[in-house]
């Protein structure tokens, strides 16, 4: 039975109308039976948690019953590990199945008696084509299929060849059985397809009993069929399939009969949502593993430290609908930052550590101060005790030596506020001799604002989070983000992985308040003003923590949703959309951008045809007259078009801080060379990020910039070679793990090169020195 106290709301919908409607009607005896049916071949993703929380919410909401089934009718690709991940998925979003849980393969005699009676009806018959044969004959959308010469088989025969392929008698590839219908259907999926094929491999289940297994369209509706589903939800991606669900069920079936019905699939911006290249990022290291924390998949997130409840509210937020539509992750982002504000207690860490010494403070004296662990606004109670010590660490970010207008952090001669703590005053800057980096701030602390207030009432413009660099814990902190960089990057591309943000994960050694080493390791906590994290459940230990960022604060990446909503302004003239706090969150972004005018789309389908662009981007370049000339110029000076509007588009809203681009000190010839200089290879995307903020605030061109500060990426082997022995070498454990099979640990292994380089290494060539020196050691 399903869980009831999983909470899923996803509102009124063409579904629930279909249920209603049958029970009003008294339809199957009044009875709701869904069903979750994944294929064991890989982990479930966030997708895969819409049609979890709608098959199992339904059922609960009109107090019936949802299976769990597992249509595991392919043996190559099948394996007990995903069949107990999907199990512990499906329990950790809160739904439960009790004794209803089901394998396709506990059918497979069924299902082989139920074509035994569709060959001797002449609804099924056996091919003996090739493989290359069947689809040269199946015909075109435009022109029908041809019959098999085998189609009018005497059914003995057909008996006999059926019996002796399950017999074994028969190599892989050398008969299949095809439904009779019609090879002239404009459905091609009616054009007789496959029933059964042969496969000599060994199943986890059933083992070397049958070298014969039934295809998905065949063992899916009747698996329904025989568990007495009626409702059988699934993604539009099966709209085609339905006439032939429909076929095998009435022509292989007796009433009662299921029926499926199709809703929109989840498609989330940012990220790959497919089986196979989630496979392909795990497979070639691009990734740690089916967990990694920047995957969609529920145990990435689960090990990110997203909430079952963040991802139930999501998916209610998203609703169900009859058409495809791409959803802003953005709208994922919110429901988890909503569901933490309530729940994550506040305490205090520094990412970017800046020691800072307290002139004036004695030298082994420790003033506990009293912190709450919650805001005004969640009504919870709670306090810790944090240290303020003679030596303090605050974020490096919060310092300028020279500070520009509206910065009123830290700086020479000005006096902040401490959180909980006290006002202090910078009165000395000592930088390093050798490179001129800030290493550490002298400071004087008012000793009669303990607590943050002064008596005489005087004010600061800015409060600064801290720890204390005696009494505070080292971590290892990962920051993860985005895993690409572009908001589709699953369009059928043979570079979609060119896509991927080469900062989607960054580990920084930070400081954090020694309270949380009272606490349970799976809290979520609210680094205040940083962002929700928890402790990673892999890799963090009493003496090594590990925190994993599960969110940031606020929407990082608004400044370009800001800029594309701008442009769309000025393209129609229209106020911009809401954000997905104040709009109708069950709308994507796409959907609520007012409609560009007909001159303005014409143009964008130009630019889009001209340059080979995405048309969404032509339609943003095509908004805004001088940002369309500024891109017309800069390819003039660099031809890759696609490369050019991603970074005018996608970055350059980020560093231009609200100037319009003929405000800018630099150029469309200086961007073009900066991207010519990524495209080439030249320098990494994270270190082009940095120039264009540079190029941004003060001009200049990008070549010499690179020259002059040596940002070049390091391509020659002899260089990284030692840096990479240095890694290795430094975790022999996991060394030992990725030769041992665990190939995921590539990713981490990059990783942690790119760091040692200041993130210069050339990822490709990383990633063979790496494999190069691993099987040297092994050896």
């Amino acid at each position: 039975m399903t869980d009831r106290s999983a909470s899923f709301e996803p509102g009124p919908n063409f579904l629930r109308a279909i249920i209603e409607a049958d029970l009003e009607a008294g339809k199957y005896d009044k009875r709701v039976v869904t069903r979750f049916p994944p294929e064991p071949n890989g982990y479930l993703h966030i997708g895969h948690a819409k049609s979890i929380c709608l098959n199992f919410g339904l059922a609960a909401d009109y107090k019936g019953i949802c299976h769990l089934r597992f249509d595991d009718t392919n043996p190559e690709t099948e394996d007990p590990e995903y069949v107990e991940s999907i199990q512990n998925d499906v329990r950790w979003l809160g739904f439960e199945w009790d004794d209803k849980l089901f394998f396709a393969s506990d059918y497979f005699e069924q299902l082989y008696e139920c074509a035994i009676d569709l060959i001797k009806s002449g609804k099924a018959y056996v091919d003996s084509q090739s493989d290359e044969e069947i689809r040269d004959t199946r015909g075109t959308v435009t022109r029908p299929g041809r019959e098999s010469p085998y189609r009018d088989r005497p059914i003995a025969d057909n008996l006999d060849l059926f019996r002796r392929m399950r017999a074994g008698e028969f190599a892989d590839g050398t008969h299949v059985l095809r439904a009779r219908i019609d090879m002239s259907a404009p459905n091609m999926k009616m054009r007789d397809p496959l029933l059964y094929r042969i496969r000599h491999a060994h199943h986890y289940r059933t083992g070397d009993e049958w070298c014969i297994y039934p295809m998905y369209d065949f063992a899916h509706p009747l698996s329904d069929a025989i568990e007495n589903i009626t409702h059988s939800f699934c993604t539009l991606e099966f709209e085609n399939n339905r006439e032939l669900y429909d076929w095998v069920v009435d022509n292989a079936w007796t009433t009662p009969r299921p029926y499926q019905y199709e809703f929109n699939r989840l498609n989330l911006d940012y990220t790959v949502m497919s089986k196979r290249k989630l496979l392909q990022l795990v497979e070639e290291g691009y990734v740690s593993g089916w967990d990694d924390p920047r995957l969609p998949t529920l145990a990435g997130l689960r090990r990110r430290g997203v909430t079952p409840d963040s991802i139930r509210d999501f998916c209610a937020r998203v609703g169900v609908a009859r058409t495809d539509s791409r959803v802003d992750i953005a709208l994922l982002e919110y429901s988890i930052r909503n569901d933490l504000n309530q729940k994550a207690p506040r305490v205090m860490a520094v990412l970017d550590p800046l020691r800072v010494v307290i002139t004036n403070y004695p030298n082994d004296e420790v003033d506990w101060l009293n912190a709450s662990y919650w805001p005004h606004d969640v009504p919870r109670e709670g306090s810790r005790k944090i240290p303020f010590t003679k030596h303090i660490y605050i974020e490096r970010a919060d310092f300028m030596e020279d500070p520009p207008r509206k910065f009123f952090r830290l700086a020479p001669g000005r006096e902040v506020r401490l959180r909980y703590g006290y006002f202090i005053t910078c009165e000395d800057v000592v930088k390093d001799p050798r490179t001129g980096e800030i290493i550490e701030l002298h400071c004087r602390y008012d000793p009669e604002t303990r607590g943050g207030d002064a008596p005489d009432g005087r004010k600061v413009k800015a409060t600064l989070h801290w720890v204390s660099a005696d009494r505070s814990l080292p971590a290892e902190v990962r920051l993860y983000d985005r895993l690409f960089s572009d908001r589709n990057p699953e369009q059928e591309s043979d570079d979609w992985k060119s896509a991927l943000n080469p900062e989607s994960a960054v580990t920084v050694e930070a400081r954090i308040e020694p309270s949380i080493t009272n606490d349970d390791p799976a809290t979520r906590y609210q680094f205040e003003r940083q962002g929700y994290f928890w402790r990673d459940p892999v890799d963090s230990r009493d003496d090594h923590i590990v925190f994993n960022r599960i969110v940031t604060l606020r929407d990082t990446w608004a400044k370009v949703a800001a800029r594309e909503e701008r442009v769309a302004t000025t393209v129609t003239g229209k106020n911009k959309a809401p954000s997905p706090e104040s709009a109708d969150v069950t709308t994507t972004s796409a959907e609520r951008r007012s409609e560009p005018t007909r001159t303005q789309l014409s143009k964008a389908a130009e630019i889009s045809r001209r340059h080979g662009i995405d048309e969404e981007d032509a339609v943003l370049i095509a908004g805004d007259e001088k940002l369309a000339h500024f891109f017309e110029q800069a390819l003039a000076s660099h031809g890759n078009a696609t490369s050019i509007a991603n970074w005018l588009i996608h970055e350059l809203p980020r560093a231009m801080k609200g100037k319009r681009v003929d405000q800018l000190p630099f150029g469309p010839a200086e961007l073009a060379e900066l991207v010519s200089l990524v495209d080439d290879g030249t320098i990494s995307g994270r270190t082009a990020k940095e120039l264009l903020a540079r190029l941004a605030a003060e001009g200049g061109r990008p070549g010499e910039m690179v020259r002059e500060q040596g940002l070049s990426q390091v391509t020659d082997p002899s260089e990284l070679r030692p840096v990479v022995a240095s890694v290795i070498d430094r975790y022999p454990d996991k060394a030992v793990e990725f030769r041992g099979g665990k190939h995921g640990l590539m990713g981490f292994f990059v990783g942690q090169v790119m760091r040692e380089t200041g993130g210069k290494a050339n990822p490709e060539l990383t990633r063979d020195l790496l494999l190069e020196r691993l099987k040297e050691v092994a050896d």
